[in-house]
């Protein structure tokens, strides 16, 4: 990305490159209504004021905090048409910090799992000694037997190729 804007259009590619987004994600922009239309050249190149620069950056911060595509298409059109979508930012922003606060927790249970899986795994490594397979994934996968049953003789479930520690 360069901070630097032009003072003439802009081709495609260029706008693409200035903010790191592909002419793909352009003209799915346009279509969406997130971009307004560029004026064309005589040979049909799409031409972008260098406004749209910023315009894309804006629709980009928009979109990393959360708000869908979808979302965004339809509060540009109600302001479009004069409105002020406002509250209806405010009531998705909401949503969002609601969506957010819910995967905080899940997050936060699969690292207590992965936290007890590691410490299990500790066990299972401890007991099976030095070169001999602990059946790490096998136990993640429901087939081994607890580690302490585990410290004599071999294991009764099928060895497989990168079941070992």
């Amino acid at each position: 990305m360069t901070d630097e804007t032009p003072d003439r259009p802009l081709k495609a590619g260029e706008l693409a490159a200035r903010v790191g987004v592909s002419k793909d994600t352009l003209r799915f922009y346009e279509r969406r209504g997130l971009l307004p239309p560029p004026e064309r050249t005589a040979n049909n190149y799409r031409a972008y004021p260098p406004e749209a620069v910023e315009r894309l950056l804006w629709v980009r911060k928009i979109l990393a905090a959360g708000f869908t595509v979808e979302e965004l298409a339809g509060i540009l059109a109600e302001r479009s048409r004069g409105g002020a979508p406002c509250r209806k930012v405010r009531d998705l922003g909401a949503a969002k910090l609601v969506e957010v606060e819910e995967r905080i927790r899940e997050l936060g249970a699969a690292r207590d799992q992965l936290r007890e899986l590691l410490e299990d795994w500790d066990r299972r490594i401890a007991a099976a000694g030095p070169d001999r397979p602990a059946r790490l994934l096998d136990a993640l996968a429901g087939h081994g037997r607890p580690a302490t049953s585990r410290c004599r003789g071999r294991s009764t479930t099928g060895s497989s190729p990168g079941s070992r520690r």
